[in-house]
């Protein structure tokens, strides 16, 4: 940083109230001219960042019979204090728009720590910071959720597009803005101004831009403020594919089928079918317009043709915890995340740290956004999973034979409103597409043969439901009332947010735009013709909120953790599994003083609670078959970890995944709802395995052993085939692999695909463990898992770490686009430093911003 910009920057009290002798001392003699042409990613380092240390031991964890937590975890990489003569690399960039000189300080593991003279400004400074690490990503990311990629890659996009404008919010735009609180128009106008600053700059000398705009032969286009929050598509809202699944299983079967496709918690009352509503008359194809407007651009070599991909609801899921001060090490909170995505590269997630006067967060959100919406402000910390809200309903229609843009409501004809749009295409003169709405949602689904319309509702199309931009209100809080305040204006996605500050308070805060259904369960397709309306919104009070409570810690993994007593029906009934969120409570109770390095450790916690209870089964069965009471004692020897070279472990998720669920859907399932099923509800057949019932015929005992027992035996030669005949050279990672592609890696030559490629390499965990690992059942490789992980010492900051993956850059070339892959695959983190001498003492490289 020059003189100046550090004198400017200490007049309006940034750096004055933190000692900073590293600082002065860091500063090159004469500071370098910047290179006539920069690298793709300018102020990428080109020096390798110091690796992690080595695993320390971990906190004690529960014993007897219960599975052991992990027995290592790594420890973030200590900063070290660089020597008074050393100095480090500095970019200098004028940037038109920028008011005040900033900075940028880019720490060893990539990590950006931006300074700004104003809010205004250091939000523009982020713009800028996310375009440099993920220019491609943002870019592609503001095209599929506003309906234009047709215009950079031709018009195998244009049904795509057309989808993704059907879910635009539409809706008046100042109040869209009132919704998120003060301000939130200006900072979603400065983050693109900085967005928007580094595509001018970099257009400026072509190799500044991505490679991928090279391969696609395209450049990227400059935003609107609204762009930010206009885009709904890629929310996480829930269950309207539920509906439709469900609709198909009673249409061919019953309720009682269903819930071995997805269980309903509580179970009971069995779901009721709407008065109007045919279940057979469902087509299948109603949603397909609904996932092609929530699916990623999926780039095939076949053509450059746009190929439909499956929405998994299995992808999304997370785990997060707050531990009060009495049950710490520390005498502090603790609060741990990691949410749970679809995995790909660049990751989903970007950890910034965002430094001006009255703003001081760090954390990680989407890079497309403004803000975090994961982290702390040096008061508060936060973290988030999914809530189970059902925030969605499939609508069908009577539509005029006359006119089939009317339909039916409260007795009369409505007209549909009609949008006529232009796509840009690519090599080709624009489209012109049909847009229909009914006053509950977007058309996806005509039928006039029928004279019958579908359309879908959604609290996407709310104001204030930009999904994680409401995160902007609740980084300002700075006490437990004003979080309950922030959430009370939070609309989606549905979040279990835990919460800890410097005073000792924790909290759990579940918060979303949750609809109130008075005359029916939200389980089913109803009627749009005014029987089945929402009547407004949940307000925040009529939601369970817990504050200090007395077992000293909360936890949430997407769980029913309703408090008891409290009306399931005003919230869902449709949640995730339990068995991490049992796992994550089981560790916590058992441990008096939990450590950071403890916390950490149990992020990575590869316990099988459902392999375990499988195991239990297979002991009580008799067979004589000498090898499979063999396998079955060997079986018993295991700790129901799924570590990499679990040799158990690799036979126990072959069987169940494989061979087990499979035979337990096709003995319990009509044939033809099988593939509505899939693989079916893991709590509902591992159920089925300790207590069979009728759903397994006149016999169940007899027919469930017999199934144990066939697939088992085709497990083994399963096993024996992929990995040898000898089980002591089994191992599950040897089946279970992580790989990130680049989206484009289809279009790209193999000396690219290779660069950009991380993996594969061998990775503990499943679906079902605390370390999510959900694998695809034909491959076993890594689809979904922890996006990142986050532990927060509160009130001591610089002790908190952090690792993103597979790196924070974008850019194959910088050192940071995989050098956080096997922390993250392992368990080792890097520290999320927060104070400035300690952000000092650790960066490698300074982007030195002034006015242009």
């Amino acid at each position: 940083m020059s003189h100046s910009t550090r004198a400017a920057l200490l007049g309006l009290g940034l750096l004055a109230a933190i000692p900073n002798p590293g600082l002065a001392q860091a500063q090159p003699a004469t500071p370098q001219p910047r290179p006539a042409a920069p690298p793709a990613q300018p102020a990428a380092p080109r020096t390798q960042p110091t690796a992690p240390q080595q695993p320390a031991a971990p906190q004690a964890q529960p014993s007897t019979t219960q599975a052991q937590a992990p027995t290592t975890q790594a420890q973030p990489a200590a900063p070290q204090a660089r020597p008074a003569t050393a100095a480090i690399p500095e970019d200098r960039i004028a940037l038109p728009g920028l008011s005040a000189p900033a900075e940028i300080l880019v720490d060893r593991w990539g990590i950006p720590h931006i300074t700004a003279a104003s809010q205004d400004d250091a939000f523009f400074v982020q713009g800028f910071n996310a375009a440099r690490d993920r220019l491609w990503q943002i870019d592609l990311w503001r095209r599929r959720g506003l309906g234009l990629v047709s215009e950079a890659f031709g018009p195998a996009f244009v049904e795509q597009d057309r989808a993704a404008r059907l879910f635009l919010f539409r809706g008046d735009m100042r109040t869209e803005w009132l919704s998120y609180g003060n301000g939130a128009r200006r900072v979603a106008t400065r983050f693109t101004d900085g967005i928007n600053a580094f595509i001018r700059w970099a257009k400026a000398d072509p190799s500044r831009l991505p490679v991928e705009f090279r391969v696609g032969n395209y450049e990227p286009a400059e935003w609107a403020p609204e762009d930010v929050v206009r885009i709904r598509s890629h929310g996480l809202t829930r269950n309207v594919q539920s509906e439709l699944r469900r609709a198909q299983v009673m249409c061919g079967a019953d309720a009682a089928t269903d819930t071995l496709r997805q269980r309903l918690d509580p179970p009971d009352p069995a779901p009721a079918v709407p008065q109007g509503l045919d279940p057979c008359a469902v087509p299948a194809n109603v949603l397909d317009v609904f996932e092609l407007a929530t699916r990623n651009v999926p780039f095939t070599a076949e053509g450059r043709r746009a190929e439909a991909e499956p929405y998994d609801l299995s992808t999304i899921g997370s785990n997060n915890w707050v531990v009060a001060a009495g049950r710490t090490a520390t005498g502090r909170p603790i609060l741990a995340n990691d949410p749970h995505r679809a995995h790909g590269t660049p990751s989903l997630r970007y950890v910034v740290h965002l430094r001006a006067p009255g703003m001081d967060v760090i954390g990680a959100g989407e890079p497309a956004l403004p803000s975090i919406s994961i982290g702390h402000n040096g008061t508060v910390a936060f973290g988030l999973t999914i809530f189970a809200m059902d925030q969605e309903d499939l609508y069908f229609y009577e539509t005029s034979a006359s006119n089939r843009d009317d339909y039916r409501y409260a007795g009369h004809d409505e007209p549909m409103r009609v949008i006529r749009e232009s796509i840009p295409v690519r090599g080709e003169a624009a489209r012109e597409v049909t847009l229909k709405f009914t006053r509950h949602g977007p058309v996806v689904l005509e039928q006039p043969d029928r004279n019958r319309a579908w359309a879908v509702r959604s609290v996407w199309l709310e104001p204030g439901t930009a999904p994680y931009f409401g995160g902007l209100d609740y980084t300002r809080a700075r006490n437990v009332d004003e979080f309950l305040g922030a959430m009370d204006r939070w609309g989606a996605p549905s979040e279990n947010q835990v919460y800890a500050d410097t005073s000792g308070t924790i909290a759990w805060v579940p918060g979303g735009l949750m609809p109130r259904r008075r005359n029916w369960d939200g389980l089913l397709p109803v009627p749009g013709d005014g029987r089945y309306e929402w009547e407004g919104f949940l307000d925040r009070a009529e939601m369970p909120v817990s504050i200090n409570p007395p077992q000293g810690f909360l936890n949430t993994s997407n769980e029913n953790n309703l408090p008891a007593g409290y009306p399931p029906a005003l919230i869902g009934r449709e949640w995730s599994d339990p068995s991490r969120s049992e796992r994550v409570r089981e560790v916590l109770a058992a441990t008096p003083r939990l450590t950071v390095e403890g916390a950490a450790a149990l992020q990575m916690d590869v316990v099988s609670r459902h392999d375990l209870r499988l195991a239990r089964v297979l002991s009580q069965l008799r067979t004589d078959d000498p090898a499979l009471r063999d396998t079955i004692a060997w079986i018993g020897t295991w700790d129901g970890q799924l570590t990499e070279n679990s040799p158990q472990g690799a036979l126990m998720e072959l069987w169940s995944t494989r061979h087990l669920r499979p035979a337990i859907i096709a003995a319990a399932v009509p044939q033809p709802l099988r593939a509505t099923v899939g693989a079916g509800d893991i709590r509902t057949a591992v159920e089925l395995m300790e207590n069979p019932d009728r759903r397994l015929g006149a016999d169940p005992a007899a027919r469930r052993d017999a199934i144990l027992a066939d697939t088992l035996r085709a497990a083994l030669a399963d096993a024996a085939g992929r990995m040898g005949p000898d089980r002591n050279n089994w191992a599950w990672g040897r089946v279970h692999t992580v790989q990130f592609d680049h989206p484009m890696a289809a279009w790209m030559d193999e000396a690219l695909r290779t660069r950009f490629r991380v993996g594969p390499s061998p990775k503990a965990g499943s679906g079902f463990t605390v370390s999510a690992a959900t694998y695809a059942p034909a491959s076993f490789r890594l689809t979904a898992g922890a996006s990142f992980r986050m532990v927060v010492d509160v009130g001591a900051w610089d002790n908190s770490r952090v690792v993103n993956t597979p790196g924070q850059s974008g850019d194959p070339a910088s050192p940071h686009y995989r050098d956080l892959f096997e922390n993250w695959r392992t368990g080792g983190f890097v520290p999320m430093l927060y104070s400035r001498p300690a952000v000092e003492g650790a960066a490698e490289r300074r982007i030195t911003l002034t006015p242009g």
